[in-house]
């Protein structure tokens, strides 16, 4: 009998039985002929630190985390990326021999890589962008975007003080627009990002008006529940580019796979089908 460990890695939320993580491990494992395992977990919160200083122990090399943990998982960890301190989140967990935990944020290195995938030509210093919602995913959206050398934020939430916060931790590049005024404010646009939850199955209706809106503009939502949102479907009427959510959810998953299992996956069409089945 061999006594090599098998690798084992996972996902906790609360709820998870809705993820679509499992799936998309499962495929990379059969392309890339690892043998380990993949875990949805569902944690609730007062348990989530006894459950992490208890995965190393139980051959687990890491996990993600999703909602609504990732502000407490990167609390818990003993080590913190620089960006995942930046955005006040993890989604991404790393278990040392020893037990310790390393917490890094991959949502933004997902929305970069599936930006340019879905829209090669795609040009962030092309002009301002238009950021729909001031979440945890628009602080991993906006870090990155700055990152890429995007001249301007212009950003707009339902709750105003929300996006005044997040002004205040990224500095002038950011300018706040009022939810009402969210229409106009894609007039000045060159790429467009809706990270509120407006227009995913069983939410509210996305209702911000496009009529001002650039066809030379790419328009992104991560949203992928539909596939297709109202607001590719309006803004691809008009003539932009479009980019759906899908794709920052598999890219988001490269690195931590390639961490946990020593080799880099692909992010394909075979990898979007193993998912939408």
């Amino acid at each position: 009998m061999s006594d090599q460990k098998i690798p084992i890695a996972g996902v906790i939320g609360h709820p998870i039985a809705h993820s679509k993580s499992p799936a998309l491990f499962r495929h990379w494992f059969r392309e890339l002929g690892i043998t380990g395992h993949y875990i949805p977990m569902d944690v609730v919160e007062s348990d989530l630190e006894t459950v992490l200083r208890t995965l190393p122990k139980m051959g687990f090399v890491g996990c993600n985390i999703t909602i609504p943990h990732k502000e407490k998982a990167l609390a818990i960890a003993d080590k913190v990326s620089d960006r995942a301190t930046l955005i006040g989140a993890a989604n991404t967990l790393s278990f040392s021999e020893d037990g310790s935990i390393y917490a890094d944020n991959t949502d933004g290195h997902g929305f970069i890589q599936n930006m340019k995938s879905g829209a090669p030509d795609w040009d962030p210093t092309a002009g301002p962008c238009a950021v729909l919602g001031a979440g945890g995913a628009a602080r991993a959206i906006i870090s990155a975007l700055l990152e890429e050398g995007v001249p301007e934020i212009l950003l707009s939430n339902r709750t105003r003080i929300r996006a005044e916060n997040m002004k205040s931790d990224f500095g002038a590049k950011i300018s706040v627009v009022d939810w009402v005024k969210s229409g106009e404010m894609l007039e000045e646009a060159a790429t467009v990002v809706n990270t509120t939850s407006l227009g995913m199955v069983g939410k509210g209706e996305f209702r911000v008006p496009l009529k001002g809106l650039s066809p030379k503009a790419v328009v992104s939502d991560i949203v992928y529940t539909p596939l297709q949102t109202k607001l590719l479907d309006e803004a691809a009427e008009i003539g932009c580019r479009t980019v759906d959510g899908l794709g920052m959810l598999l890219h988001q998953a490269v690195p931590g796979f390639e961490r946990w299992f020593g080799m880099r996956p692909e992010v394909d069409e075979k990898a979007r089908a193993a998912v939408l089945r």
